[in-house]
């Protein structure tokens, strides 16, 4: 494991055949520990690693992001009317928010079953690898303390208002008029529901893109529970969307980090044929690498 190299490879080179996913290529408890563990090292080391042109890409999304939270405001109006006006909507939302959360945790326990039970292997790694995506990304709510974003549902002692300003590194745990904030209050940026939702989603997208309905799935459903923390009034607009981006990246970082070690795996069961010259004579010889 210690071969592990930067995440540089694109998810189409990744051999997803089904007969790829074997005893060969299966994460065991010390692969899933040690993969795990190279995921964390390389997430926090990747913008180290940003290559020139991928810069484009960079500033792309970071200007995407920063355009959003001018439109935080009047999105946060269109996402809190929609709910008021509309029975259906709240229960929905209700709903559907919680599969970024706990009902996220049952529906991969079960689709990790269901690969136990009827023995496919492709379904327990994408389960497994969907978990390390989870905290991978789960990592990224340290963000909210850091940034002290207030959320749109609260409305702050000082100044009155409900808006998305940003009070910096744990404002949350500050006293405010001789009294502390709820927890959750300056904890908006990013959105933690939306990036494990999307961290998730990407490992089925790519594990199962030869299927096209699954990824269509994965992200709808994503998108949905991002949806939903605007109308549960939870979180403005950029904070779904930085999630969303941070969750996406997750998902694809550990996906490509286990498909390296397939393939490393892969070459150490290898067979590969020689000929050897031994007193004179011609000997074919088969190698077999453990």
């Amino acid at each position: 494991m210690s071969k592990v190299q930067p995440d540089t490879a694109k998810n189409a080179h990744n051999n997803i055949d089904q007969e790829n996913y074997n005893e060969v290529t299966k994460l065991t408890g010390k692969a899933y520990l040690a993969l795990t563990l190279s995921n964390f090292k390389q997430q926090w080391t990747a913008p180290f690693h940003i290559k020139t042109k991928d810069y484009p890409k960079v500033i792309g999304f970071t200007a995407l992001g920063g355009a959003l939270m001018f439109l935080d405001k009047p999105i946060n109006k269109i996402a809190v009317d929609a709910r008021e006006s509309s029975s259906t909507v709240v229960n929905v939302s209700k709903n559907v928010t919680k599969f970024g959360g706990r009902y996220e945790v049952a529906t991969l326990v079960g689709l990790g079953a269901y690969g136990y039970v009827f023995k496919n292997e492709k379904i327990k790694t994408t389960t497994l690898l969907a978990t390390q995506a989870y905290m991978c990304a789960t990592i990224f709510e340290g963000l909210k303390y850091i940034s002290g974003r207030q959320r749109p549902n609260y409305y702050d002692p000082k100044t009155g208002e409900n808006a998305p300003i940003w009070h910096g590194p744990f404002y949350q745990f500050k006293k405010i008029d001789g009294q502390k904030p709820p927890v959750n209050s300056y904890t908006s940026f990013p959105s933690g529901h939306t990036m494990v939702a999307f961290a998730a989603a990407t490992v089925f997208a790519m594990e199962y893109r030869d299927r096209p309905l699954v990824p269509i799935i994965s992200y709808s459903v994503a998108s949905l529970i991002g949806i939903s923390r605007l109308t549960e009034n939870k979180h403005w607009a950029s904070d779904v969307y930085a999630g969303a981006v941070i969750g996406y990246l997750c998902g694809k970082l550990v996906v490509n980090n286990y498909h390296r070690y397939s393939k490393l795996q892969k070459q150490k069961h290898s067979v590969s044929f020689n000929i050897d010259q031994v007193n004179g004579r011609i000997i074919p010889g088969i190698m077999y690498h453990m």
